[in-house]
């Protein structure tokens, strides 16, 4: 029963498994360019370190005193050197092409509907939802999120990757993430987004997200940032349009009775 639990615990998760090897699943197009390039740059590797092996084995075996006791002269081969000029140099352009598309689709802004504001404190994270802004004041959504605690953990969660407060966020949604940090340099790092944004104090930096399906995602501080670097987790929950329009009015509307 418990085995059977955390299947099913795990099959709404995005966080890392024991042993594991590859890339966790995809949840925005950025992820998915990023292993499609993964998996097509493996094949000019591959095909690279087999060629090499070969070539180096080839050398061992044919150019050793048994093989050849007689020392012979090298001579040039014009043919070759254009050869192994050119075809490295092909090759390098048809890996740079989808590189070069994928670099830009990351830095490509479209026009958001949200805006998510992270601030990285030692050792925490602070949220912001600056298009909310409440009409008195101009105060808008923010919280902190801190890592929950073993001992508080409930039954199935992930130790040292849980918070107290998650960021809720609207799927198949263009969404703005604006990151900077108030004391020290930090990284805001979801594997399943395919994100990774420096957070530097004094510096707005910028990134975007298009979340294609509903579920729970987990990720940590990819920054040494201090004595506590292994306890910032990130957790972002996707959620439909309706849930996240309906947790936004509730947190406003409490907000402003208060």
């Amino acid at each position: 029963m418990k085995q059977y639990f955390l299947n099913n615990f795990y099959a709404y998760c995005d966080a890392a498994e024991p042993w594991q090897l590859m890339f966790q699943d995809p949840a925005t197009p950025i992820a998915e360019g990023m292993i499609f390039f993964h998996n097509y740059l493996m094949f000019f590797i591959i095909f690279i370190g087999i060629l090499v092996v070969w070539m180096l084995y080839q050398i061992v075996t044919n150019f050793n005193e048994i093989a050849n006791p007689i020392v012979k002269k090298f001579t040039h081969s014009s043919l070759l050197e254009i050869v192994w000029t050119i075809l490295p140099a092909i090759v390098l352009v048809i890996i740079a092409i989808p590189s070069f598309t994928l670099l830009y689709s990351i830095e490509e802004t479209i026009d958001p509907s949200v805006t998510l504001k992270v601030i990285g404190h030692q050792w925490y994270w602070s949220y912001e939802y600056s298009d909310y802004a409440t009409l008195e004041g101009g105060e808008s959504l923010n919280f902190d999120s801190y890592m929950v605690a073993t001992n508080d953990l409930a039954t199935g969660t992930f130790r040292l990757l849980e918070v107290d407060n998650r960021v809720l966020l609207p799927v198949n949604t263009h969404i703005r993430v604006l990151v900077t940090a108030a004391d020290v340099l930090h990284s805001w790092a979801i594997p399943s987004f395919g994100i990774k944004i420096d957070a530097c104090p004094g510096r707005l930096s910028q990134g975007s997200l298009f979340i294609k399906r509903e579920g729970v995602y987990y990720g940590q501080c990819s920054e040494i940032c201090g004595v506590n670097h292994g306890f910032m987790p990130i957790v972002i929950k996707g959620v439909s349009t309706n849930v996240y329009t309906n947790w936004i009015s509730a947190k406003l509307d409490n907000l402003i009775l208060n």
